[in-house]
């Protein structure tokens, strides 16, 4: 079987793949990509090959990969074409799609091609910045702008500024925009600091610290599509024998994307390939979407994986195949969605919430819950303690589903035995790790006789663990208890079960 290449790419006749035109092959190199990774091969790079068939950013991408390790053989192989294979659920309607993305026009290592990479800063086309070096690349650490290359990203990004800089006397029209994805809050102000920071450190001059921040706009962003990467290998043969061609790169990703990115209308007309898809967002303030993700889906797995786990589902899709934990999901989302600690119209969280549902029913993704618990009495506090707060203001009342869901993790968090430093539970006869820094706290707990009750007065009123004494909440400490006791006496199913019955007759 032949590997793919701009030849067999140009030549396929399967109507199976949607395959680039020649003409894509030549646009000209617009962005310059920091990161080699899989989530830019599934979202940034994705989006801009689709804006391009469409005619409306016509610009290829320059891939700077800038750490250590790793093989670039591959991109040379396939001329620097990859398969992505887009799959899940849209609106209840699944997905299937294969695109050969041909948006990569070349991958430079900088550790080798340092100064191939300073020519493409003096190139009069290029418009784009965008990296992903993962959430310890946006740090400031002392550099020399002036190496071949520099240690940081950030370093290697103000030596590609400074070195565009020079190339157009200071051209404030020669400024670019730069979108980090790393998954940080603020990451473009983050990163922006640490620019600035290091040309003061560097002693460059003053024109161009001007020139820096006043010609540029480094974005806020949040990137949000889970992209698997390769598939396993029984997927991999079958998905390729259907193609008729091997892929080294071949890449996998849900069907939702967002990328929502903080600009004014100059960033909006540079970052044209928004407009070839709705979940591109182009704004002022993308905080909304950063609560959405973060109390919605974020905050439904917390709140869910415990109990999901407990009940017997290893993985999200049989937790959504089982009638009584989807049936907790669904409602959880609702309450989820009442109480988020922003304000949010009513049709945009429910249309984010369907959206979560349609992602966690992805038959194509294996989200394993015993993953999702790893630390999670940090994640209970950043993603849902604010949600369960405004609640309790909103309403004045304890909502069911958290209050089920913060029991089941309590349940969870009961560790029996310890070895090292790890702590294990057992649910169905079978061990688990609990991989929680809080771990050794709860298994004292549970083991000092407490009874149901005290020992959740105990957990909530804990300060330190969730910033406030959750005990003080009108009646959740009681529906906590009860939900718990339920649990110890009759099983996740009967209290789940129980748990829809009221909702169902409270909702009339």
């Amino acid at each position: 079987m032949k590997n793919l290449s701009r030849a067999v790419a140009l030549t396929a006749t399967t109507a199976l793949v949607l395959r680039p035109t020649a003409a894509l092959l030549e646009l000209p190199e617009k962005v310059l990509q920091f990161g080699t990774g899989v989530l830019l091969r599934g979202l940034p790079d994705y989006l801009i090959d689709k804006a391009n068939r469409q005619g409306i950013f016509n610009g290829r991408i320059v891939v700077v990969k800038s750490t250590d390790g790793g093989d670039l053989s591959a991109f040379e192989r396939q001329d620097n074409l990859y398969t992505l294979g887009i799959r899940g659920v849209a609106d209840g309607h699944p997905v299937e799609e294969n695109v050969v993305c041909a948006s990569i026009s070349q991958v430079l290592s900088a550790d080798s091609q340092w100064a191939e990479v300073l020519a493409c800063a003096r190139n009069p086309e290029l418009r784009v910045v965008i990296s992903n070096t993962t959430e310890v690349g946006i740090e400031l650490i002392p550099d020399d702008v002036r190496q071949a290359p520099p240690r940081s990203f950030p370093g290697k990004l103000l030596a590609v500024l400074y070195a565009r800089f020079q190339a157009f006397n200071g051209d404030k029209t020669k400024g670019l925009v730069i979108v980090p994805t790393e998954l940080i809050p603020n990451n473009g102000r983050k990163l922006e600091a640490i620019l600035l920071e290091l040309a003061y450190r560097n002693d460059l001059e003053s024109e161009f610290i001007e020139w820096l921040g006043t010609a540029n706009a480094c974005c806020n962003s949040l990137v949000d599509r889970i992209v698997p990467g390769r598939p396993t290998e029984e997927a991999y043969y079958a998905l390729t024998t259907q193609l008729g061609y091997q892929d080294e790169l071949l890449t996998m990703a849900e069907a939702y994307l967002l990328w929502a990115i903080e600009g004014n209308e100059r960033v909006k007309a540079v970052l044209s390939f928004h407009r070839t898809d709705s979940g591109v967002i182009i704004q002022p303030d993308i905080d909304l979407f950063r609560e959405l993700k973060l109390r919605l889906l974020n905050g439904t797995h917390t709140l869910s994986c415990g109990l999901a786990f407990l009940s017997g589902c290893a993985t999200v899709r049989e937790a959504m195949d089982n009638a009584l934990v989807a049936g907790f999901i669904q409602s959880l989302l609702n309450e989820l969605r009442l109480g988020i600690p922003y304000p949010v119209d009513e049709e945009t969280g429910r249309r984010f919430g369907s959206q979560v549902l349609d992602r966690l029913r992805n038959p194509a993704i294996e989200h394993r819950w015993l993953t999702i618990t790893a630390q999670c009495s940090l994640k209970m506090r950043l993603r849902n303690v604010p949600t369960l707060r405004h609640y309790s203001d909103r309403f004045g009342t304890a909502p069911p589903g958290m209050a089920l869901g913060f029991a089941a993790y309590l349940l969870f968090m009961r560790g029996t035995r310890q070895q090292g430093k790890e702590w294990y539970g057992t649910a169905h006869t079978t061990e688990y790790t609990i991989q929680d820094e809080q771990a050794g706290y709860f298994a004292g707990l549970w083991s000092s006789g407490l009874n149901t009750a005290d020992l959740t007065t105990a957990v909530l009123q804990n300060q330190a663990l969730w910033g406030h004494d959750l005990s003080q909440l009108p009646g959740f400490a009681a529906s906590v208890s009860d939900y718990l006791q339920q649990l110890l006496e009759t099983g996740v199913a009967a209290t789940v079960g129980g748990y829809l019955t009221r909702a169902t007759t409270s909702a009339r």
